[in-house]
């Protein structure tokens, strides 16, 4: 009966398909994740004020308040003798605001950096010049735009027409000094750094925001610390939580009141996040198998109860249980297998068309498909097991009487 076999396989078919569908957005997500870290860089370190529980190797689990971090502390970790396998150190302020030019505006993060912020975070200029230290000695007005951020706001410029022209941040105007390459990220650990605009830190922390001021010195929202090599990494960890420490005034105490992040165990901790993410999608995709799968024993357990006298003459002239077992299995297995076969199909389009909307991509792995593959044959075989063991068990004149 081709329609009966067509609605026995037709649970396995969707079950398949969304296992492969929804593993391949989690892979894909979590492979965009990484990239979005390695585009940071590898050698990177972040120091943030607080206790991040499991933030890394130099989080503290106490009481204790946070302290902000300041320009004092960021100039300590850039002391070579202190920190020896750092080899450049960038304090950043970030806020966002409200970005205007004519009658176009966008909302934008607002990064206050130091000329070493092109370094550490690897950023280049394509149209005009980075931000320099006498910008910000002099608390000068100026800004870099993130190559999104100048399309919103001179989408029919190009980029040279840009230098010099005035935008509004807040209402305060700054000059555009620079146009930044794009990065092409829309999102992830270091938010959209194409709608990012760059000023002076000075400026920010002074002329643009009141940032606090602690121990004397202005407060900063993050410092990045590239290190020498990335063999170096736990050791250059010790140094900077060392002179954080001594910075701090901690004794030893008291736990730390800031957090030294190692890229790596960001990684790690999301890894684990989108593994899970992966698993529990496979998990529900894998609960419409198992409906299939029982699909299947229904329909088998029918095919059975139909086929009785066929059954009953098959033994009568000789056949074994084993055969009648093998048979009703190897009918179950088979349409379990073409079923799969054809949810791995609709399920690789479907990836396909969930990348395209979504604008991701989404990865589809040999792992997957086999899994999807073995886990169909094994529906097959479960769910077959009854329905057959049955057929099998029919007494041959008690079947050939049957009407």
């Amino acid at each position: 009966n081709k329609l009966r076999s067509v609605l026995t396989m037709l649970g396995i078919i969707i079950g398949v398909g969304a296992v492969i569908a929804l593993i391949s957005v989690g892979q894909g997500f979590e492979s965009y994740i990484t990239e979005q870290f390695a585009g940071l860089g590898t050698n990177l370190l972040f120091v943030v004020p607080g206790q991040l529980e499991g933030g890394g190797p130099h989080s503290s689990r106490s009481g204790r308040s946070a302290q902000p971090l300041t320009m004092d502390d960021a100039e300590a970790l850039g002391d070579v003798f202190q920190v020896p396998d750092v080899a450049a150190v960038a304090p950043a302020y970030s806020r966002s605001g409200l970005i205007v030019h004519g009658n176009r505006d966008t909302y934008s993060t607002v990064d206050g950096i130091t000329p070493a912020y092109a370094i550490v975070r690897n950023f280049k200029v394509v149209e005009g010049e980075f931000i320099s230290d006498s910008d910000v000695v002099g608390r000068a007005r100026v800004a870099l735009l993130g190559s999104r951020a100048a399309e919103r706001l001179f989408p029919d410029e190009p980029p040279f027409s840009i230098i010099g022209q005035v935008i509004k941040i807040n209402d305060v105007p700054f000059r555009v000094k620079g146009i930044l390459e794009e990065k092409g990220s829309s999102g992830g650990p270091a938010g959209d750094e194409d709608n990012t605009i760059l000023i002076p830190v000075s400026t920010a922390q002074s002329r643009l925001y009141s940032a606090a001021v602690v121990r004397g010195s202005y407060q900063v929202s993050v410092i990045y610390a590239q290190v020498v090599s990335e063999d170096l990494m736990d050791e250059a960890a010790d140094q900077i939580a060392d002179v954080m420490r001594d910075q701090h005034r901690i004794t030893f105490r008291d736990e730390d009141d800031f957090t030294v992040i190692n890229q790596a165990d960001l990684i790690a901790v999301f890894g684990d996040i989108t593994a899970i993410f992966t698993t529990v999608l496979g998990s529900i995709a894998g609960i419409s198998l198992v409906v299939g799968g029982i699909g299947i024993m229904n329909i088998m357990l029918v095919s059975v109860t139909e086929r009785t006298r066929e059954i009953g003459l098959r033994k009568a002239i000789g056949a074994k249980r084993s055969d009648i077992l093998a048979q009703f299995l190897i009918e179950a297995i088979v349409l379990s297998v073409i079923g799969g076969a054809i949810g791995i199909v609709l399920g690789v389009i479907g990836s396909i068309a969930i990348g395209k909307v979504a604008d991701m991509n989404t990865i589809v792995t040999p792992g997957a498909v086999l899994l999807a593959t073995g886990f169909s044959i094994g529906v097959g075989l479960f769910f077959g097991i009854y329905p057959a063991t049955r057929a099998a068990r029919l007494s041959p004149i008690d079947a050939l009487r049957y009407e």
